[in-house]
């Protein structure tokens, strides 16, 4: 039961973070719960899916290779995850009325990150402890937040733009290049020293990630009402 709120623990002090900065209007808990909860199955499908076809199709056979772990980063990992997210967020939160100003799609973004982030979570902290519960607090969820946030931030934009095709592609891509990028210094890890970059660009992102939770604040439709 410890390690089960350890590992839940990080996941929802985001999640009350991102809520409490939507200053102006309140999305609906239900929609948010439902988000978290799409994020969350989506998270076991994806592993079953990689689990069956990745062998198959795209062979990752030497753990030594830089090209197949970076084919391993910001493909296998990386874009099938962002795109599931991605795909929720698109389909189900924009069409929502409540999706009414620029935040809201950080706000969906989130939700949807870290129902995966919560799956994924208890899976690791379950098998590896209290040291991967620490680690992963301060890591790997807080890295979820911030691809959501960077995803979010343009699905928000997108929401009120005739570019809307152009700024939920552009969350897309930047989504999977921040998530890429952190895995696949922590999966090439063989070279010394290396796994620093993976803290580089999570400390890039949240520093992004601020500027883009700002930007959609000040940018709100409700904020002179």
């Amino acid at each position: 039961m410890t390690l089960l709120l350890l590992a839940i623990a990080p996941v929802f002090s985001i999640i009350l973070y991102i809520y409490f900065q939507d200053k102006y209007d309140k999305e609906p808990k239900r929609l948010l719960a439902i988000s978290f909860v799409l994020g969350a199955v989506i998270s076991i499908l994806i592993v079953f899916v990689l689990y069956l076809f990745t062998g198959r199709f795209i062979p990752l056979t030497d753990e030594f290779s830089i090209w197949q772990q970076f084919i391993q980063a910001f493909v296998v990992v990386a874009l099938a995850e962002e795109f599931s997210k991605y795909v929720i967020v698109n389909y189900y939160a924009q069409p929502q009325k409540a999706f009414n100003e620029p935040y809201d799609g950080i706000m969906y973004a989130v939700m949807v990150s870290m129902g995966f982030a919560c799956t994924e979570n208890i899976l690791y902290v379950i098998n590896g402890g209290y040291q991967v519960a620490l680690l992963r607090a301060l890591t790997a969820v807080p890295a979820h937040a911030v691809f959501g946030i960077i995803m979010g931030f343009y699905m928000g934009k997108s929401k009120f733009s005739n570019r809307s095709v152009l700024f939920n592609l552009t969350g897309l891509f930047l989504a999977v290049l921040f998530h890429g990028a952190y895995d696949f210094f922590l999966f090439i890890n063989f070279i010394p020293g290396i796994s620093i970059g993976a803290f580089i660009s999570l400390i890039i992102g949240i520093f992004l990630s601020k500027k883009a939770i700002k930007a959609h604040q000040d940018n709100s439709h409700f904020r002179s009402l």
